[in-house]
């Protein structure tokens, strides 16, 4: 399963989770930057558009129940004939707190998920901590709150050079953020930048996530 190290586990007996569609309610702080080039080398191959994309997300139920996530993108995949009209994510780093949330993001959509702690708020101060990583995020809204409509696409490398797409469909209301990032990591500090991005926090949502298909 393609990952980076901090996303990267040799366990396999994690407790079943239903499959997709997952609806779920949501709170959630998303920041962007520039990719590195670290961020480049990590791929995936093909047309790629140099931003990097992170979220702290807050699950307020779901089909595992509630839970609470972080995932990044080190860059987008550009859209096209295979993958679509949009850019999509490509998520080597994807973390939970719940073990059946990793059964379900690897078996159904290629996501590399493992187990993390996290601390905090995500729509304020909160840290994720896993093995041999932490990210620290403080999210400072600004401005009034506006709705949301849209969908976010992920676009996963399997085997054999197949992709795994699907999205996750959104509404809800958002407002525009300054997020202040600290990672530390085998690799995560070369990618998923410290410092102040722009961002968003979603303050309240509702998602739900299809069923991936292999392309």
């Amino acid at each position: 399963m393609w990952s980076v190290p901090e996303s990267a586990s040799e366990r396999t007996d994690w407790p079943a989770s239903d499959p997709p569609p997952w609806p779920a309610r949501v709170r959630a702080t998303l920041w962007w930057h520039r990719s590195t080039s670290a961020a480049g080398e990590l791929g995936p191959e093909g047309r790629t558009i140099p931003m990097t994309l992170a979220m702290m997300v807050d699950y307020l139920d779901s089909p595992v129940g509630p839970y609470r996530e972080i995932l990044a993108s080190p860059v987008l995949r550009a859209p096209g004939r295979r993958i679509g009209p949009i850019p999509r994510m490509a998520v080597p780093f994807i973390a939970v707190d719940s073990e059946s949330s990793v059964h379900g993001g690897r078996t159904h959509w290629e996501l590399p998920k493992v187990l993390a702690q996290f601390d905090g708020d995500v729509l304020g101060r909160v840290a994720a901590k896993g093995d041999g990583w932490q990210v620290n995020t403080t999210a400072r809204a600004k401005g009034p709150r506006l709705p949301i409509v849209g969908a976010l696409g992920f676009a996963q490398p399997t085997e054999g050079g197949r992709l795994a797409l699907a999205s996750a469909r959104l509404t809800g209301r958002f407002r525009y953020a300054r997020v202040d990032v600290e990672s530390e990591g085998s690799t995560l500090p070369n990618w998923l930048l410290a410092g102040s991005h722009h961002g968003i926090v979603i303050t309240d949502g509702k998602m739900r996530t299809g069923p991936a298909k292999r392309v």
